[in-house]
């Protein structure tokens, strides 16, 4: 059985807001001596005179009553909404931050990356900055040596390394500061948002990299991200805050799966009578855009058995004009499904119709959206009205035992044959 390596038992932090300190330089001395030294609770900040901090204006929960264990090798997804605490529980998590109540236990060195260039000195260069890095880290220099050239390689920034990090760009920063977290051999590594300051290659690279330490060499992840595909990716685990209160906590995509539905609105029909107040601009206006389940019964849920009929009407704004339209399907956790073109036509000024099926036993459940573009003569983009239709698909499954999550984007009933051609004679 794994070693539980992070335990937090019921935390909350609790700020006084528009104060800084007690307004007395005694009291300060006093409050520092109490908390820091005799590690007793603060005697001018007491959760006692906080009692209905959430309906009052001076005070304000970050965290509230939190408790949950991570266990060795597993990768953890926090999620939620801005100013849900993931921020805070991970600064407490790090020791950057003291808690008001609760306790966490940690085994193991930490490495945290919550801000880009966090705990790089301005003055010193890249080189300097991964030395200094590996002593607070608690490594000698030789074992810093022997990971110097895999961090370089890894960051993309060997010409620069021995110029002061000052002088990098936010890209350069979080490259040489995520290298760093991740050689210098941590046995948690912390990491916030920072990673969306990197492109698209790096990120892909650094959650790569995260893979592999948690899963072939045991080390533990605290992943904090807004993309939803990332998180499912990479975690094991999900934990959801939501106003400073953990939500949900489970296999990770249950959690994300319900984060996603529980902060769509879902929109299955849009329209306007007015050009003037639709949706596009002086070359086309969304006159209406509608997902027209195929259902008997109409107040039966949409299963992944369901075909599913995109409609939209448009007015064109130009005479004699080549338009054609595409359709994108997106999973609400950032991936594309497909990208299906129509026809080009050739149009004068007036209402233009468009609908597109997508056949039953295609895809798989789960939460979509549907993008639609507008293009002229099959190249240059008119209008891109993202996200106008939004759905969800239940699972359904017959005659099959397997109840775990069914892999994949689509899952397509495909012609599959199984015999058995030969008996073996006893």
């Amino acid at each position: 059985m794994a070693e539980t390596v992070i335990e937090v038992e019921n935390l909350s932090k609790l700020y006084r807001l528009g104060t800084v300190g007690t307004g007395s330089f005694r009291q300060d001395v006093q409050r520092w001596w109490t908390t820091a030294i005799l590690r007793k609770e603060d005697p001018f900040f007491t959760l006692s005179g906080a009692e209905d901090a959430s309906e009052s204006k001076q005070f304000l929960w970050a965290l509230q009553n939190i408790s949950f264990e991570v266990k060795q090798g597993e990768a953890l997804g926090i999620i939620g909404s801005n100013g849900s605490g993931k921020s805070t529980l991970l600064k407490i998590i790090s020791r950057i931050v003291r808690p008001t109540s609760g306790h966490v236990r940690g085994n193991g060195k930490v490495s945290s990356l919550l801000e880009v260039g966090t705990g790089f000195h301005q003055e010193l260069s890249g080189r300097e900055n991964i030395y200094l890095s590996g002593y607070i880290l608690g490594m000698r220099k030789d074992e810093v040596k022997t990971k110097f050239d895999e961090i370089v390689a890894f960051s993309g920034i060997e010409r620069f390394i021995d110029t002061p990090v000052k002088r990098y760009s936010s890209g350069m920063y979080v490259r040489l500061a995520f290298a760093v977290a991740a050689h210098l051999e941590p046995d948690i590594l912390i990491v916030d948002e920072v990673l969306a300051v990197g492109d698209a290659d790096f990120q892909k690279k650094c959650l790569g990299k995260m893979r592999d330490v948690s899963q072939s060499e045991g080390r533990t992840i605290l992943f904090v991200s807004h993309s939803m595909q990332a998180v499912n990716n990479l975690c094991d685990k999900a934990l959801w805050l939501n106003k400073g209160k953990l939500k949900e906590y489970g296999e990770v995509t249950s959690i994300v799966g319900k984060y996603i539905t529980g902060v769509q609105q879902y929109k299955l029909k849009q329209s306007w009578s007015k050009p003037e107040e639709a949706p596009g601009n002086e070359h086309v206006r969304i006159k209406s855009v509608e997902l027209v389940p195929h259902l008997l019964d109409v107040n039966a849920p949409l299963d992944i058995r369901t075909p599913l009929t995109v409609k939209f009407e448009l007015w064109n704004m130009t005479d004699d004009v080549l338009l054609s339209a595409g359709l994108h399907l997106f999973t609400y956790g950032g991936e594309c499904i497909f990208d299906a073109p129509s026809p080009a036509t050739q149009c004068d000024k007036g209402v233009v119709k468009g609908e597109c099926t997508v056949p039953g036993n295609f895809l798989n459940d789960g939460s979509y959206y549907f993008s639609l573009i507008i293009l002229k003569n099959t190249s240059v983009s008119l209008f891109y009205y993202e996200e106008c239709l939004s759905f969800d698909l239940e699972d359904y499954r017959e005659n099959i035992q397997w109840y775990g999550k069914w892999w994949g984007a689509v899952r397509p009933k495909l012609p599959f044959r199984l015999e058995q051609t030969e008996l073996v004679l006893q």
